[in-house]
């Protein structure tokens, strides 16, 4: 759904943007230092659970109200202010789930600096919730197995809904991604058979 035919709330920064200011380095240094600090601090977290407390529970409850307010601020501030994307489902009164993905007409007035920090911290983190998950399922460590899928979905979604965001919601990713690993192999083909 683009921006025009949204009935919801304007994205954040669509109102008072002036197109003689110049865009500097980092216009929303709060939103890009949250959008780290509850994803770095839930996985700090679960790294260091042993050594700052033997109690499991106590853990895992921290950790799941870091990754909650991390899929909060995410999906709710950092991602309309430093890149002007946004997300959302509806459902309708008829129970059907209606998943809307959007992109301001102004997404590329984000300074650089914000969305390399806003797409790393995105895809970074998602990718060590996988290592965890494998690290917990190798060392039979059951217990945090549900922290760690957890934090593998919180963020997955996140992750999931951003690019989807970005690439358009009338884009099949499957498509998009067998066309873009079709063109590799095609290219890696052609340069092992070229003399």
């Amino acid at each position: 759904m683009r921006r025009q035919d949204s009935k919801e709330a304007p994205l954040f920064g669509d109102d008072d943007y002036d197109v003689n200011k110049q865009k500097p380095s980092v216009r929303h240094p709060l939103a890009s230092f949250f959008h780290i600090f509850f994803r770095a601090s839930a996985i700090a977290v679960y790294l260091l659970c042993d050594l700052l407390s033997s109690r499991f529970i106590a853990s895992m409850v921290t950790i799941i109200l870091l990754l909650s307010c991390d899929f909060w601020t995410v999906k709710n501030v950092s991602g309309r202010l430093l890149v002007g994307l946004r997300w959302w489902n509806r459902v309708d009164e008829d129970g059907t789930s209606r998943w809307f993905f959007e992109s301001s007409k102004r997404r590329n007035t984000a300074s650089s600096g914000e969305s390399s920090v806003f797409w790393l911290g995105l895809v970074v983190c998602p990718l060590l919730w996988v290592v965890l998950l494998f690290s917990a399922l190798l060392s039979f460590n059951i217990k945090w197995l549900v922290v760690v899928l957890m934090g593998l979905v919180l963020q997955g979604a996140n992750l999931y809904g951003y690019v989807r965001c970005k690439v358009g919601r009338t884009s099949n990713l499957r498509t998009m991604v067998k066309n873009y690993v079709g063109v590799q192999i095609f290219d890696q083909v052609k340069k092992t058979a070229s003399p």
